[in-house]
């Protein structure tokens, strides 16, 4: 694996990262096939150290993920631009995580309940009175008659960069 070529900006501190991961709301799902590359963006869990997501039993994603599980996953997120008197040395808040790894479909129906039921808990936290069930995860099918595939990625390598916020150097507009 390429090393971090900026390396003062690298986060090795696996609280943040995991903080960061946990919070953040969108990932970016890197798949290739052949000579195609494909990066959707999708809803996720980071739990038990690994991604989870859901999607449709079929389509591009689920193909490609079948023929190539190699998979790379992002999270980043900017928190504004940094100031500086020397025009090259202005820069970006931000930080962000890749991870490398194999994603994989999750076929037991008890940690497929439980990874949408902290999907549930951190997009919706306490919206629902009861907890989901199985028989909801494995009977559900989508106005378009799918089912629900839960996958699952397997880190093998993670990297982390972080910009910190300088609040004294942060751009705001003067006529807002």
């Amino acid at each position: 694996m390429n090393t971090i070529r900026y390396s003062r900006r690298e986060c090795l501190d696996q609280d943040k990262i995991n903080h960061f991961l946990s919070t953040s709301e969108v990932g970016f799902l890197g798949l290739a096939n052949d000579d195609q590359p494909y990066v959707v963006p999708l809803n996720y869990v980071w739990w038990n150290e690994r991604i989870y997501f859901h999607g449709a039993d079929t389509g591009r994603k689920v193909t490609m993920m079948d023929n190539n599980p190699n998979v790379c996953f992002t999270v980043s997120q900017a928190y504004g631009t940094i100031t500086d008197p020397v025009p090259a040395h202005t820069d970006t808040a931000y930080m962000s995580v890749m991870l490398f790894g194999r994603g994989e479909r999750v076929t037991d129906l008890d940690e497929a309940t439980a990874a949408l039921q902290q999907m549930l808990n951190k997009y919706v936290p306490g919206y629902y009175d009861r907890p989901l069930s199985k028989n909801h995860v494995d009977k559900y099918r989508s106005s378009y008659g799918s089912g629900a595939l839960i996958y699952r990625i397997l880190p093998e390598t993670i990297s982390a960069k972080d910009n910190p916020v300088k609040p004294d150097h942060m751009f705001e507009e003067k006529n807002k």
